[in-house]
């Protein structure tokens, strides 16, 4: 399939759905408002929002009994990205090619816009899974699994996991611990949302989640080989920041060449967990080799 293709009318499904999501309302300071949507509408690939409704597909149920719960997680990983980017964690500059939301608003304001989007998530997929048509126990596990794998075991620990990693003479256990929890557990629930949206069997479940831990894994293995060898105009971000920051990431302790053939073992578990799920799966499939070719 042409993965680029189909990558781009999901985004513009995505894009679409989180236009709507984010309006002005009672109550809402504009300017608080404006950095939300600056945030927001950066240029974002829309990976983890895609996974959702490929997840769903695969089941197979109509895509867009994902896409409320697709927008929160959007919401929740730009918060993410916004903190991140913050003087007092990773103090970056640039974000896709753009300056970061506390350079063009401030601290303060973009740590309370950070704020906003994690809360506004929750209130996104409550709100859109009745009009999807999802039952309110389905929709509660959703909303139990985001919140899991966003929180103190999820994506704020590996955060702190990562902070607390820099300068530290790093093991390949230590990475994996950290983006297990850092990058993979929003990837992963990205993937379990679709799943129980589109009202998985079991095994259908089973086998989405084994490839959803894999790929989120494989995810930053690429990711961290991009970090220290594309430029600038191909990352939107400046190269080698991790490296500056003495990050604990996987070129670091398995090299560029060691990284590669991590992430290539990765697919190879990607595409084995879902072979059973037939040509419903093939996006899931297209999307995890696109993911590890881009990064060679």
């Amino acid at each position: 399939m042409n993965i680029e293709a189909y990558l781009a009318e999901r985004r513009a499904m995505i894009e679409a759905a989180l236009d709507r999501a984010l309006r002005p309302s009672e109550g809402t300071p504009p300017r608080l408002l404006e950095a939300m949507r600056y945030a927001l509408f950066s240029g974002g690939k829309r990976v983890r929002p895609i996974l959702a409704l490929m997840a769903c597909e695969a089941v197979p149920a109509a895509a867009a009994r994902a896409l409320p719960f697709a927008c929160a997680l959007e919401f929740i990983h730009t918060y993410s990205l916004v903190h991140d980017d913050l003087p007092a964690m990773d103090d970056d500059d640039l974000r896709r090619g753009r300056p970061t939301v506390h350079v063009v608003f401030g601290e303060a304001l973009a740590i309370l816009a950070g704020d906003a989007l994690l809360t506004e998530a929750f209130r996104v997929a409550a709100e859109g899974a009745e009009g999807a048509g999802i039952e309110s126990a389905r929709a509660l596990a959703i909303v139990g699994a985001l919140a899991n794998a966003a929180g103190a075991a999820g994506l704020v620990g590996g955060q702190v996991a990562d902070l607390e990693a820099e300068g530290v003479a790093a093991d390949l256990t230590l990475v994996e611990s950290i983006h297990r929890r850092k990058t993979t557990a929003l990837i992963a629930a990205a993937v379990e949302a679709g799943a129980i949206a589109g009202g998985a069997s079991d095994e259908r479940r089973h086998a989405l989640g084994v490839y959803g831990r894999a790929l989120g894994l494989a995810f930053q293995v690429a990711d961290d080989i991009m970090d220290a060898v594309a430029p600038t105009a191909m990352t939107g971000k400046r190269t080698g920041r991790d490296a500056e920051h003495g990050k604990a990431t996987y070129p670091a302790v398995l090299g560029i060449d060691g990284a590669r053939r991590a992430a290539r073992e990765l697919l190879a578990r990607c595409l084995e967990a879902i072979m059973p799920l037939g040509a419903s799966a093939e996006p899931l499939r297209a999307l995890a080799t696109f993911v590890v070719e881009r990064a060679g």
